[in-house]
Parts: structure tokens; sequence; C-alpha cells
């Protein structure tokens, strides 16, 4: 009998953060690795050691690219890690773009803190810099969807496509004959430009995401919203700001708002993405057509009809540009990037229209605007905010509680225990009744920091 200890170090009582360390005498497995957004309380523990041995880990497996997956990596490195990073390819080209990012975002905002000295610390630092990046990447190493890995000799992991943004899988782990299925972030089962994502058969242990675990994604007509806010920017001579998360959600924004255009649904309105993350995410998507159904010749004509925004010189510019205009810029929940620009010289006029796009998470400047916020700190100065606020949530690349609940429909056993992850708290309550009343299931909610002991 061999035992197995489980730390819930992130993505526990919360979405952000994820991180799961399974422990045994045989091999140490880091699934996900991701950073901390939102509440103060929680990004405070980026700048902190994990609680364990990081030079005992063997490897880290990646469900996805997005920040809250990867973003502590870096980090991970600096403590020690010295072993196999593994994704797929389109996974680790993500978190590369994103890491990169993540690193230059800091250094220039450390920078900027120091010389308007705005930050409480003397001086202001960045978690990691884009040198620490270069060194973790060395460590990437891509795998097959779909395909068996051997970590150890009574250890397998394989990858399956689940939808969410590109690239993105649920990890099946079979440790000493007892399967774990980590769900990652579960995509939709309709979506503009990825397939459904596929479903497991058998699960002893399943881990799953509950971000929607307690409502269902509104049927919201977006075509007829996105037409009436274009509408709203061209009366008002105004413009249409779009926080966007920079991979699937911004380039399926761009889709919608082409695919308006193309059917004259929409007047020839100036479309500016202003996102050098979202950019580089582009070239993704051209280079790995086999992981989304988005076809090449509306890829072009998509990147053509909208201009693309590099330097932050051309920040300014599109700022300065009287016309009405569509701008989507980074980040989805207003935590950085250059959308806060947007918002700080802009957010106060009463013909701005900021629509915010997706799940918000606690305190973080978008779920503030949802709430009302009359004024948004920013660059450590509190802007005004007069801007007219929308939110469209069926466009969210995460499963509803329906979906979710349909994407474990298919599993054939009665697994042993299910952990509900990444998700608040009312969530992962709601989703815990629904699970039990459907299936009859154990369902554990676990804390932060938690650890649970399995013997196998």
């Amino acid at each position: 009998m061999q035992k197995l200890q489980i730390h819930f170090l992130g993505g526990s009582g919360t979405v952000t953060g994820s991180k799961f360390y399974l422990h045994t005498d045989e091999i140490k497995i880091l699934v996900d690795c991701g950073f901390f957004q939102g509440a103060k309380e929680l990004r405070k523990q980026n700048w902190e050691s994990l609680p364990i041995q990081v030079s005992e880990i063997d490897v880290v497996l990646l469900t996805h690219g997005h920040l809250d997956h990867c973003g502590y990596l870096p980090l991970l490195v600096k403590q020690g890690f010295r072993g196999k990073i593994l994704g797929t390819e389109p996974t680790l080209e993500i978190a590369r773009i994103i890491l990169e990012d993540s690193a230059k975002i800091q250094e220039e905002e450390a920078e900027r803190a120091n010389t308007e000295g705005y930050s409480k610390h003397h001086p202001a630092l960045p978690l990691y810099t884009q040198k620490d990046v270069a060194f973790c990447l060395r460590l990437f190493e891509s795998i097959e969807e779909g395909e068996i890995n051997t970590l150890s000799e009574n250890c397998t992991a394989r990858y399956h496509y689940n939808g969410h943004i590109i690239g993105s899988t649920y990890i099946e782990i079979n440790l000493f004959d007892k399967v774990f299925v980590f769900s990652g972030d579960v995509g939709r089962q309709e979506d503009e430009l990825l397939r459904p994502p596929k479903q497991p058969e058998w699960a002893d242990y399943l881990f799953v995401e509950s971000t929607y675990g307690d409502r269902l994604h509104p049927e919201e007509d977006v075509e007829a919203i996105l037409d009436n806010l274009v509408d709203r920017a061209i009366e008002e001579r105004g413009v249409l700001i779009i926080p966007s998360f920079a991979v699937e959600r911004l380039q399926s924004l761009m889709y919608q708002l082409w695919k308006l255009y193309k059917r004259n649904t929409i007047p020839n309105i100036p479309i500016f993405v202003d996102s050098p993350m979202g950019i580089n995410v582009l070239k993704v998507f051209e280079h790995f057509p086999e992981w989304h159904k988005l076809p090449s010749t509306e890829y072009r004509n998509m990147q053509n009809r909208i201009t693309l925004v590099g330097s932050y010189g051309e920040t300014w510019e599109t700022i300065d540009d009287p016309r009405p205009k569509i701008v989507i810029a980074g980040s989805g929940m207003v935590t950085g990037g250059r959308v806060l620009t947007y918002i700080q010289q802009l957010g106060d006029l009463e013909s701005t229209t900021i629509l915010l796009v997706g799940y918000q998470a606690e305190e973080t400047r978008g779920r503030k605007l949802l709430e009302g916020a009359s004024e948004l700190k920013i660059f450590g100065k509190l802007i005004p905010i007069k801007a007219e606020i929308h939110h469209l949530e069926s466009l969210s690349a995460h499963a509803d509680q329906k979906e979710l609940l349909e994407w474990m429909g298919t599993i054939k056993n009665i697994p042993e225990k299910v952990f509900l992850i990444h998700g608040e708290p009312p969530a992962m309550e709601t989703y815990q009744h629904k699970i039990v009343e459907k299936f009859g299931w154990k369902c554990h909610i676990p804390k932060l920091n938690e650890i649970v002991e399995l013997y196998l």
C-alpha cells in the first residue's frame, strides 16, 4: 500500500493560483503552477515560497497556459525546481507568451512605481524578470494530446483536449493503478473557435473546476448586444472599450466583430486590438490549425479588417484618435496591461462604454466595475468612472453548471472522491449539492494549503 499526500497549494476556495502537489515516495508531481490574482491577501502569496521541498518535485504538468495556471513557474524555478515542465505544444507556446508578458509588465510597473513614488516598497521590485522566464523556458517539454507518457515505474499521464483555450487539456494520471483526473478549465460545448471538450470515462479521484458551479450562462444575443454597443459608440462619438483575456477570448471577440462587419450589421468603425500578448496568440492559432476550427481564409480576412496596436506609443495615438472606435485590450479582469491606460484616460467620460466579458474574480477592478464602483485606483491614483458598464457572460470560456455536469456524466465508475477546485465558496457549495443530488458521489471542498492523505 502506497501513501499519497495531496497538497492544495492554490485554486482551492478561489479561482486563481492553481497548484496541486501529489507527493509519494516514488514520484512527486505538481499539476499546474498558477499565479494568484484578485484579492490582496491572495496576491501576497505570490511573494512567498511554497511550503514544500520544491527541489524534490520531479515534474510539472500544465493543463493550459493561462496565468492562473502557469504564472508561478519562474518563481518555482527560482526556488530550486529543475524537473520537466510538460504540456501540449500550443500550451507551452501560450505559456511562453504569457510569462514573458507578465515579467515585462512587472518590470515596467516596478520602474513606474519607483519613478512616481507610489509604492510602499523602496525600491519596488518585480516578482520575476524576463531573465527568470528565459531560464524557466529551458525546462519546457511538449507532449502529444492523447498519448500515454511514462513518468515513473508506476505512474503515467495522458492529456485530453478540453476546449477552453487553444492547447488546453484535462489530465489523466494513472498512479499505482488509480486514475486521478484533473479537469483543468473545462470549455464550452458550443464555441466559436474551439471544438467541444473530450470527456473522461473513468476517475477514481476527480479534481473538477467549479468556476460557474452555481449558475448557468445566460442565453444572450451576443450579436445584438455588440451591435447596440457599437451604435452607442457611434452616436456618442465615444469609445467602446472591451477588456479581454489575450488567449481565445480576444480572438473570439475579433471573430464576432468581423462576422458582424461582413454581414453589414455594423458599419466600418475602426477596431483596434491593443494587446501585444493577444497579437502573439494570433500566431499560435495560425501555427496550430488542428487545435481550432477557424478557417485560414477567415483568419486572414479578420486580421486585415482590424488594426493591431504594437507599441505603447501607438496606444496613445489610438487614445488621441478622435473617431468613434472599438478598443479590445488586455487584461480581461482589468488587473493590468494596456486596458488600464485606456480606462485611466477615457473612463471618466460618459461617452465611453466598458464591456466586461466573462468571469470577474473577487476584488479585481473588473468585479468592482460590475459592482458599480464610481472610481478605480490605477497606477496609484483614483480615477473617476463615468463610463457606462456592460457585462457579457455568455462569451465565457468556462463551462457552466449544466455543461460541467454533462462533462462528468460520461464517467462509468463511482469515483472514490470528487474534489471541487478553482471556484469561489458559494459556487463550490452549490455545485457540491448538485453533484450529490445527480450522481450521489462523495465531494470534498479543500481549503487553501490543506493536505489530504490517501492510501493506494
